[in-house]
């Protein structure tokens, strides 16, 4: 009998309706600062919950109670439609002030045609005689269980596998791009989009499996139950960590240049090499006269005004005369002032942290990771070094 509150329907019931109430949350503040990407999320928690409630009330048994309820005319491949969500999502975030236009509608064509194509077989089969005494018309039986299911599986699985690829190498490049204008990038290399990937990566493996797994042996309503507790409980943590993650300032960030060569008038290649060296040499000098890395917030553009260069021209000499990005650049002189202390004894005074914060650095985890990527030790272990 309908409600039924048991082990499968109960969970699901909670997360299904916190799944909600994040989405309210979303909408509430889209209308209020009309961030793009609060609009993305609250459609895409709109989806999940949504499959998640019929998955719900069938484990409330409704479906049992009802026989002649239509819920499998609606219940559309969600990931034909969250993929592209996915997508939009990471890039309203990593591409400086983005709109979503006209043209983007195309990357949901997959997930509005299969709407219309259920609504029209919905439609044939609601005008055939006693489609009110049963679950499923003769279209739905015939055509789209017979025919359609495993091709819907297929593209499902095609279109998830094709915007996972993109919007991973969208966010691999985001990386890339702000160490080239960043030297402390910790929070602007925003763990959060790498988890929110590795999140719907898992989801797409295990349904994908569970696919699999279903062409050889029948799983049931309840084999099927832990993807569905997984994908609501995945929902509660993309709408948690998702509205309280501040992402705008990415949104904001320029990038809008590129590396450029020095201007260099006509001359011989022994000239223009003398210059480009006296330029590399001038930055060099720059460096350890005004210690500009002692600013945990330094920026290329910042750097490049102290230097009297354009953006691109600084990036060029970073990047070909010390065969650095920017940011291993500026923390190698971190890393080597932190050397300095500790060579001074400083730390007898300060904690190893508290040195790292003199010499630049913003958090813990940063300074760890740089300080083992360029000195291939760890800085309890240098410090040990030196003590032996």
């Amino acid at each position: 009998m309908f409600p039924s509150f048991n082990i499968h329907s109960t969970p699901l019931l909670v997360l299904v309706i916190q799944g909600l109430i994040l989405m309210s949350l979303f909408c509430k503040r889209y209308v209020e600062k009309k961030n793009t990407s609060d609009a993305i999320l609250a459609i895409l928690l709109l989806i999940v919950s949504y499959q998640q409630t019929c998955y719900t009330v069938g484990f409330m048994g409704w479906y049992d109670t009802f026989r002649n309820t239509k819920i499998n005319y609606f219940l559309i491949p969600a990931e034909t439609a969250i993929a592209p969500l996915i997508y939009f999502y990471v890039k309203s975030i990593t591409k400086s002030n983005f709109k979503f236009q006209k043209n983007h509608w195309w990357h949901f064509a997959i997930p509005i045609s299969f709407v219309v194509y259920r609504l029209t077989i919905f439609t044939y089969d609601a005008m055939q005689s006693g489609f009110n005494e049963t679950q499923n018309g003769i279209l739905k039986i015939e055509l789209d269980q017979a025919i359609m299911k495993p091709v819907l599986l297929i593209i499902g699985f095609s279109v998830m596998l094709l915007y996972l690829a993109f919007t991973i190498q969208l966010y691999y490049n985001y990386r890339q791009k702000i160490k080239q204008y960043f030297s402390n990038v910790f929070k602007l290399e925003l763990n959060w989009i790498r988890n929110f990937l590795i999140v719907f990566t898992f989801l797409f493996l295990y349904d994908s499996i569970q696919n699999i797994v279903g062409t050889i042996i029948d799983l049931g309503y309840n084999e099927r139950w832990w993807l569905n507790l997984s994908l609501a409980i995945c929902a509660i943590y993309i709408g948690l960590k998702g509205y309280f993650t501040d992402t705008t300032k990415l949104n904001k960030l320029d990038f809008s240049f590129s590396p450029k060569q020095i201007s260099i008038p006509e001359t011989t290649k022994e000239a223009k090499k003398e210059i480009a060296s006296t330029a590399i040499e001038a930055i060099a000098e720059l460096m350890e006269r005004e210690r500009p890395y002692l600013n945990p917030d330094l920026n290329l553009s910042e750097l490049a005004k102290q230097a009297n260069l354009t953006r691109g021209q600084l990036s060029e000499i970073i990047n070909s005369g010390f065969q650095m990005n920017f940011n291993d650049f500026v923390n190698s002189y971190r890393v080597n002032a932190f050397k300095g202390m500790l060579k001074e004894g400083k730390h007898k005074q300060l904690s190893l942290l508290g040195i790292a914060y003199e010499c630049g650095f913003n958090s813990k985890a940063t300074f760890n990771r740089v300080f083992k990527k360029l000195t291939n030790f760890s800085p309890t272990q240098y410090l040990q070094s030196l003590a032996g």
